[in-house]
């Protein structure tokens, strides 16, 4: 199997059986984006806790990539702090601008890689890290 249909195997189980979907019943921060070129949109919620992301939920429309980038991003930042949260976004941003990224802790993001080669959809891939990062900076 080549890696690229391994990637788009991750990218369409993510899409399919997304993790995380849903929200909160609680006051759990919630950041609202959009995608206004292509529709997609997330509901992110949050529970910021003591600088922790102690755990991550979304809601939204929109392609498989921006869908399966929220599951994969719910998943890797849940119980890291925020700082640790941000890094794996900036480090996610690189990824998206092409740019060699490791992954250690979380390879399956490394599966949206190929993302980088059409630029109309990067925004489609980081519109969930767009939301975390803008989520951390208002707990802040």
């Amino acid at each position: 199997m080549q890696l690229d249909d391994l990637y788009r195997r991750v990218i369409m189980d993510h899409y399919k059986n997304p993790r995380n979907r849903g929200k909160f019943d609680d006051d759990s921060l919630t950041v609202d984006l959009n995608n206004p070129t292509c529709g997609d949109r997330i509901s992110l919620q949050l529970k910021l806790e003591d600088g922790v992301v102690k755990d991550a939920r979304f809601n939204g429309e929109g392609c498989s990539i921006s869908m399966s980038s929220a599951s994969m991003m719910t998943e890797a930042v849940k119980g890291r702090t925020y700082a640790e949260a941000m890094d794996l976004a900036s480090r996610f941003s690189s990824l998206m601008q092409g740019e060699a990224v490791d992954f250690d802790e979380y390879e399956e993001l490394e599966a949206l890689s190929g993302v980088n080669k059409f630029p109309a959809r990067i925004k489609c891939a980081t519109l969930a890290w767009n939301a975390l990062k803008k989520g951390i900076h208002e707990e802040e």
